[in-house]
């Protein structure tokens, strides 16, 4: 599953940079799949299927900072625990209900992003 950050967040900013994949965003922001990563060009990402890397995508929260679900990989392949979600001074990053992935697409989406 992807993590998600709930309206619990005081937008402190902590989470960012700690994600390898450059998947947290500050509200309002457009993201693409090359931000942070070596993903350059057009691929079937694991999981959002055809993609550009750089694409202009909207921001999903205009207010506070927010985790790109295609983007995310709760750290699996780089660290023991999504480090968002460690850093967090008021526990709002959380495992998104409604996005369910094995470690098997999780390391895919990682080998995708990092080609």
């Amino acid at each position: 599953m992807a993590i998600i950050i709930t309206d619990d967040c005081i937008n402190c900013g902590a989470c960012e940079p700690e994600c390898p994949n450059t998947a947290i965003y500050e509200g309002a922001a457009k993201w693409k799949f090359s931000d942070g990563t070596g993903f350059a060009g057009k691929g079937v990402h694991p999981t959002a299927g055809e993609v550009d890397a750089d694409k202009e995508n909207d921001a999903i929260s205009m207010d506070l900072y927010f985790i790109s679900p295609e983007k995310c990989t709760e750290c699996v392949g780089f660290h023991e625990e999504p480090q968002c979600a460690a850093v967090c001074p008021v526990d709002c990053c959380v495992d998104d209900e409604d996005v369910r992935e094995s470690e098997e697409v999780l390391l895919s989406k990682k080998s995708f992003l990092h080609v």
